[in-house]
């Protein structure tokens, strides 16, 4: 007799059915050790992928890119040496706070040689071999290039100066060797004439300072045969005038100046040794209009003798107009006067906007020529770097474009200024180049 389910189903299919779970349960359970394990298996697979995640971003948080300078943070130009520094340290700054380059960290390495060609040289060699910089910066001085530019050719690194304009230092040490600079023969060809304009000169008397590379060259060479195309007369052209880097007292030789009574005065010397000429002048009544090479731009000069005109060549003044060169103003000044040391009322100067062009050079190329930064491709590296500035042309720069000549010096736009009664003030806009290069 068949006894009814609830369900509809008869007892033996119900049984049937029972009977399945047992069956079941057994195939359950011995796969459960496979299942568990494929568990463990697909965790452990999730956690190194997680790990190696985490790590790649901690690699790239941690690695970096080396670069490396060479400034003159004490010694005669420390001026420029410390404000170099600062600009380099917000470079830095504003590079890792923008993510980096291609996500790895900048580095700065920044030595001091204190304007000595030998200490410069060494400091070279020490960026290079023991810090293994990718591209140094520097040094500032011709005298410190002259020495130092061969090192550079005889290591492979590119090394690019942020001030020397004596001819031809690049040029004599290709192909690594730049200069983001202007040879002090072209700015002198659109100085001179402005100057005899102005000021109506007719004569002129010359004095120099005798150690320093670019001042000597300046001095004896370069101002001679421009005043000579302009025609204006020497007027001690068979006794020209010499200082030492360092010394104090020039009165013998301002007294010297003053009994030629030329119409103006040319001073060949980097700003702290012609700060020293100006006060003589003004202390002995020598109010005459003054002309020199970039080496002049400075703020310091303008308050040496705030009454004697100073007439100077520059690719960058702090009072420069323009989006690039206001913000990098703006953004620099506060930094100065807070960290170098220097008096309150420092501005940038051209050495400062010439040394952050070129780490932002090197940036670029770093981030554009398949740089990377490893170690094993260290030699590679370096090489792609100097390719790179070899052929740059129309570079962002905060004055106007750049680009490099076949000498290794920059194609760029430069101002003839006039400073007087604590400003410089643009006169002239002239041109490394031709009118129609990329650059001008």
């Amino acid at each position: 007799m068949d006894t009814p389910s609830g369900n509809g189903c008869s007892a033996s299919a119900v049984m049937h059915h029972t009977n399945k779970g047992p069956s079941s349960m057994s195939r359950i359970k011995s796969n459960l050790p496979s299942f568990l394990g494929a568990s463990r298996v697909l965790g452990t697979v999730a956690a190194v992928t997680l790990s190696a995640m985490l790590a790649g971003q901690a690699q790239a948080q941690t690695r970096e890119i080396n670069l490396g300078a060479v400034v003159p943070s004490s010694g005669p130009f420390a001026e420029w040496g410390r404000s170099n520094t600062v600009t380099l340290k917000m470079l830095e700054k504003q590079t890792n706070d923008a993510g980096g380059i291609n996500g790895a960290k900048l580095k700065i390495t920044i030595l001091d040689d204190a304007a000595k060609p030998a200490q410069a040289a060494t400091s070279l060699r020490k960026l290079a071999s023991d810090d293994k910089v990718l591209a140094i910066a520097g040094p500032l001085t011709s005298s410190a290039a002259e020495v130092t530019f061969p090192v550079a050719n005889e290591l492979k690194l590119v090394s690019t100066s942020q001030a020397s304009s004596k001819p031809g230092t690049a040029k004599q040490n290709r192909p690594w060797a730049f200069r983001n600079t202007i040879d002090e023969g072209v700015l002198a060809k659109t100085a001179v004439p402005f100057f005899k304009k102005s000021f109506n000169i007719k004569t002129v008397a010359v004095i120099f300072d005798a150690k320093d590379a670019t001042a000597a060259t300046v001095g004896k060479v370069i101002m001679p045969s421009v005043l000579k195309a302009n025609e204006i007369t020497i007027a001690n052209e068979n006794d020209l005038l010499s200082f030492n880097t360092g010394d104090l007292d020039v009165s013998a030789q301002v007294t010297k100046l003053k009994s030629l009574n030329p119409d103006g005065v040319v001073i060949s010397a980097d700003y702290s040794q012609a700060i020293t000429v100006l006060r003589e002048m003004k202390r002995q009544g020598l109010i005459k209009p003054v002309v020199g090479a970039s080496q002049l731009i400075s703020s310091a000069i303008l308050k040496a003798a705030p009454e004697i005109p100073v007439i100077a060549p520059a690719t960058f003044y702090s009072t420069m107009k323009g989006e690039a060169p206001e913000k990098f103003t703006a953004a620099l000044t506060p930094l100065l006067r807070k960290e170098s040391g220097l008096p309150k009322d420092i501005e940038p100067n051209m050495f400062d906007a010439n040394i952050y062009e070129i780490v932002s050079m090197y940036i670029n190329a770093i981030k554009t020529a398949g740089v990377t930064g490893k170690p094993e491709d260290l030699e590679a590296d370096r090489t792609k770097i100097r390719d790179y500035m070899a052929k740059l042309e129309g570079f962002k720069g905060l004055g106007g474009p750049i680009g490099f000549n076949d000498d290794g010096d920059a194609i760029k736009a430069f101002y003839v200024l006039q400073g007087q009664n604590g400003n410089w003030e643009t006169k002239v806009r002239g041109c490394s180049s031709a009118p129609n290069h990329p650059a001008c």
